[in-house]
């Protein structure tokens, strides 16, 4: 078969995007074909095409959204603007299906949140109309986010995220999002959490990574703590910053060495206020703060500020992973250290508590804020080496069975070959 994978974007170090590559290598491991179609595309969604209204961050996009959120009323040429770009985009989906003929089509969290609203409405009118098996992979709702609320077009947002389609089928990450989607939508799911390929060996410390800790200017008198997410509110990343503040206060010290905080995602793209009160809080903490996100990628390639690494090498060379996240559909980072073998802190939200936590992990935990128990436990993740050895291969173990490729491939398999 061939599969065509459609978003707003396919590029970059964001979940969508990670974890629809993941999908299509197991796609394709089951004998597939897998073509793309987005606002944006980087070197691994080929081949396909893009359109670059597609993307959520182009202008008329931009000038739509914010004439519907946070507002209670939208305006008639807003409304228009809306309609005119959706039968714009469903003309290039159109297009893109008589030209690449796919048998299924899997949307990419297009039809779950509404970062391009006239997207939504063009792909639920074209799967209307073509009938073609689809999979809807939805990684979050529009309730689960305050940044959609108020809004203009409750109707809309109703019939358009998801839609109820006979030919759409609907994939969640988590059991949570599959109670709430039934509940508010009177619509069955699938639940597919996140996953890593944990049946593939991790990368060496080969001399391109063993040369990364000296770019970034540490040496071994510092304990690299690795915060890797995008920097927008919901990832708590002040707890990151406060636990490394008290880390490096600790009476008794970390060995004469200091912890460093290093963010490898980029802010952006939910505005940059966020990190300059991230970088501040770090100013008065005292904590060294690194924001290396120019610096790294899905691989390894050269950008304009020079070399361009990849997330697998800022993992090899890291020492542990900060993950406070007040809200996630599920837990990319926290898959990402479970397999690179690093421990890791993880603030309890609510889909880690549901779906992650029974399942046996052994991670320093917090519940909304540090506290000297939760300093104490990273401290000793950090400088017993035979305690972190003992935590992180338990870890990868129960990586390996629950959120392995080999644990999804059977209902993926079914979802694909079943006829969508």
């Amino acid at each position: 078969m061939r599969i065509a994978m459609v978003s707003t974007r396919f590029a970059g170090l964001d979940g969508v995007s990670l974890e629809a590559q993941k999908w299509a290598a197991i796609f394709r491991g089951l004998g597939h074909e897998v073509v793309y179609l987005a606002g944006l595309r980087d070197d691994a969604a080929q081949p396909g095409e893009t359109v670059p209204e597609m993307h959520f961050a182009h202008p008329q996009v931009q000038r739509v959204q914010r004439a519907v959120f946070g507002q209670h009323h939208v305006e008639p040429d807003i409304r228009d603007a809306l309609e005119r770009m959706a039968r714009h985009l469903e003309q290039a989906l159109l297009g893109f299906l008589d030209r690449w003929r796919p048998d299924m089509v899997v949307v990419e969290n297009a039809l779950a949140i509404p970062m391009h609203l006239p997207l939504g409405v063009a792909l639920r009118r074209v799967l209307a109309r073509t009938g073609i098996p689809a999979i809807g992979h939805h990684h979050d709702f529009y309730w689960e986010r305050a940044r959609f609320f108020p809004n203009g077009l409750t109707d809309l947002l109703a019939e358009t995220f998801p839609p109820d389609l006979p030919n759409l089928r609907h994939v969640v990450i988590n059991t949570l999002a599959r109670l709430s989607l039934k509940e508010r939508r009177g619509l069955d799911s699938v639940v597919v959490p996140n996953i890593e390929d944990f049946a593939r060996a991790t990368a060496g410390l080969d001399p391109v990574a063993r040369g990364l800790r000296a770019e970034l200017g540490l040496t071994r008198e510092h304990f690299l703590i690795l915060q890797p997410t995008r920097v927008v509110p919901r990832k708590g990343i002040e707890h990151a910053v406060e636990l490394v503040a008290r880390l490096n206060a600790h009476p008794r010290g970390l060995g004469g060495r200091e912890a460093v905080l290093v963010v490898s995602h980029p802010a952006g793209d939910e505005g940059y206020g966020y990190l300059r009160r991230l970088e501040a809080l770090a100013r008065e903490r005292g904590v060294r703060w690194i924001y290396a996100a120019g610096r790294f990628g899905p691989r390894r390639g050269m950008g304009p500020g020079g070399r361009i690494y990849s997330l697998a090498d800022i993992y090899t060379v890291a020492d542990f992973v900060t993950y406070p996240s007040l809200y996630e559909g599920f837990g990319n980072a926290f898959l990402e250290a479970v397999y690179y073998r690093l421990p890791l802190l993880v603030n309890r939200y609510a889909v880690y508590d549901a779906d992650i936590r029974p399942k046996g992990f052994w991670v320093v935990e917090m519940q909304g804020h540090i506290t000297d128990e939760v300093v104490a436990a990273a401290r000793e993740a950090l400088l017993d080496p035979v305690l972190r050895r003992e935590m992180v291969e338990w870890n990868y173990a129960r990586g390996r069975e629950h959120f392995s490729f080999e644990a999804v491939r059977p209902v993926l398999q079914e979802l694909v070959e079943g006829g969508g």
